[in-house]
């Protein structure tokens, strides 16, 4: 038992350049992240965490671990936790919000409480985003005087960051950037110092799993919402377009497609019109 606790503690060598190229390649083959030479320091740390946890000494065996079939995908699925970039909060992008409670008006004057609004937050990490947008949704509809039903759906392609999300519970911290009289409304404490997201908006959110290079078999449809934030980033130019390509056509006429400032300013599609506000980068769909 010493031996092993000694041996975790062992600097890892570092890993070769081919060791870096294959650890590359499966990561943008599985999820599409790009992993640049000068983050090769971070994708080290990442690895060298679980490979101390599981005793494996070196990154070509751990390699051939989580390739080795069913076995190699259960693995693969713990280490996504520690590759994925999980840091968010709530209301991150204020104006992306102010946009989502005039656009949600606005929607509302126009075509009424006849069908369930449908949001969609694409790479949730933690909640906070599906949340802020169920609270924006929520604080339209009493502002309004409307009784009307709306729904938030979540997606990442990380399992323990899902996990969190569902628990919705979140450190002090965490509300900073939450007014008070949200935080008062939409959350309740737990006893240990830290806040869960009431039941009343809870209820209004369902978190999944998804791979946003699996697009093409994701169930949701006429969606009048889609929050994409923050994780184009991550993904080759080309890769960007296709991504949004796919998002575009999950929108219903008329609905808002949000994404993060300056992560694709010369994408255009035919069946979205820019939105004329200089602090965002979203678009309507036309019709």
């Amino acid at each position: 038992m010493q031996a092993e606790g000694v041996w975790s503690l062992q600097p890892l060598a570092d890993m070769s350049a081919t060791e870096f190229r294959a650890w590359q390649a499966l990561l943008e083959d599985r999820t599409g992240i790009v992993v640049s030479a000068e983050r090769q320091s971070f994708l080290q740390t990442s690895l060298g965490g679980r490979m101390r946890e599981l005793g494996v000494g070196d990154y070509a065996s751990y390699y051939r671990r989580v390739t080795d079939g069913p076995r190699g995908a259960m693995e693969w699925s713990s280490l996504l936790d520690r590759l994925t970039v999980q840091e968010t909060r709530f209301f991150r992008h204020r104006p992306s919000f102010d946009l989502l409670a005039t656009y949600l008006r606005g929607r509302l004057a126009e075509t009424g409480t006849a069908r369930p609004l449908k949001l969609w937050s694409v790479g949730c990490s933690s909640g906070e985003e599906p949340y802020s947008l169920a609270m924006v949704a929520a604080e339209t509809q009493v502002e309004m005087g409307l009784s009307w039903y709306f729904g938030v759906t979540g997606t990442d392609i990380s399992p323990g960051a899902l996990n969190k999300a569902r628990e919705a519970i979140y450190s002090p911290r965490k509300l900073d950037e939450v007014d008070a009289a949200l935080a008062q409304r939409y959350f309740q404490p737990c006893g240990d110092g830290r806040y869960q997201v009431v039941a009343s908006l809870a209820e209004r959110v369902c978190c999944a799993r998804l791979n946003v290079l699996e697009l093409t078999q994701a169930p949701m449809s006429g969606m009048d919402v889609i929050f994409c934030q923050n994780l184009l980033i991550y993904f080759r130019r080309w890769r960007r377009r296709e991504i949004l390509n796919r998002l575009a056509e999950r929108l219903a006429p008329g609905g808002l497609l949000v994404i993060g400032v300056g992560e694709m300013v010369d994408w255009h599609h035919p069946a979205l019109e820019p939105v004329a506000d200089e602090r965002v980068l979203a678009f309507t769909r036309k019709g």
